[in-house]
């Protein structure tokens, strides 16, 4: 005991405390985004960056420890009054970050709770200016608003707000079973609307259909009319053919005939038959005549026209040893 009561009381001992304490109080180690605000005897006078600093001890003090990272912010649930006075409760979420922490600190108490209080009023009145169908169909257009409201505000404070959401937007539980309502009746409308889309479409495609059978039917029809009239033309020109053929025939037979009969007639042989032929036919023709009537009209020289030819006949029948002519007929 006797020996630190020296040690104690030694000054040296007192001066590398009190420089070891200084030193300690005077170096600093600045983590990364992080910054230290520093004050010079009450008054703001600079903010350490990471890594290592040194201020004066006892004259300069780190007056705050701001965190320069992104940051998120939980928007407590709040009620508001939509333009077409319905009341909504909401909440969100907002990411903020610190960019300048002496105007974090110099500017604004608490910039936490600011920026907090900010984006529920903010909130409120970018719904205020909604009817009830834009406030859940415009959700990106509420967040665009209260964003583009809230960056103005804050810059001062050295803060800036990098983005909001809107969580959940409940509306009072009338208006949901009025919701549900409409939304059922919007569904049973677009069912109705898609099915009777669906019957005009099978409509048209069956009508559709119908028109090209029927298209089809009359360019078969016509192709049936044009097969038959070639048939019948080609059925006229093969008979056209024939008959004309046929005559062509018929006149070299009787051409073919009346040479040889003029042939024949040329001789006295011919001549004789040619005079016997028609002693008969004229025969014939008497009988028939006879036949039809009987009564027979002649001018008088009828008779002996008649027996001369009998005559002409009988003796052409003797030369050429016919057999004779039956008179009695006559």
């Amino acid at each position: 005991m006797e020996l630190l009561i020296p040690l104690i009381t030694s000054p040296l001992l007192w001066i590398t405390i009190v420089v070891l304490y200084t030193l300690k109080k005077g170096i600093y180690f600045v983590p990364q985004n992080r910054g230290y605000v520093i004050y010079t005897l009450g008054k703001y006078d600079k903010t350490l960056s990471a890594g290592l600093n040194f201020i004066i001890p006892f004259i300069q003090s780190v007056e705050a420890d701001r965190n320069l990272k992104e940051q998120s912010l939980d928007i407590s649930s709040q009620t508001a009054i939509t333009k077409d006075n319905i009341t909504l409760a909401l909440d969100g979420i907002l990411f903020m970050k610190v960019t300048d922490a002496a105007a974090a600190t110099n500017n604004i108490t608490d910039y936490k709770l600011s920026v907090t209080q900010l984006a529920m009023t903010t909130m409120r009145n970018a719904i205020g200016s909604m009817e009830l169908d834009e406030c859940f169909q415009s959700r990106d257009t509420i967040n665009a608003i209260i964003l583009s409201a809230m960056t103005e505000a804050t810059a001062p404070w050295g803060v800036m707000v990098t983005r909001y959401e809107i969580r959940d937007i409940n509306p009072p539980q009338s208006i949901r079973e009025d919701m549900e309502k409409q939304m059922t009746a919007e569904r049973e409308k677009r069912s109705v609307i898609l099915t009777a889309e669906g019957v005009k479409r099978a409509s048209i495609t069956e009508a559709e259909g119908l028109k090209a059978a029927r298209v089809l039917d009359a360019e078969a029809s016509k192709a049936e009319q044009v097969l038959n009239a070639e048939a019948d033309k080609e059925k006229q020109i093969l008979e056209a053919t024939g008959k004309s053929e046929a005559i062509r025939l018929v006149a070299n037979a009787e051409a073919a005939a009346l040479s040889t009969i003029g042939e024949a007639a040329i001789t006295q042989g011919g001549k004789a038959a040619v005079t016997l032929t028609l002693a008969q036919d004229t025969i014939a023709a008497h009988q028939a005549i006879a036949a039809q009537s009987t009564v027979v009209l002649t001018d008088g020289k009828t008779g002996d026209n008649v027996a001369n030819t009998v005559a002409q006949a009988i003796a052409v029948s003797s030369s050429l040893k016919l057999p004779t002519i039956d008179t009695a007929a006559s």
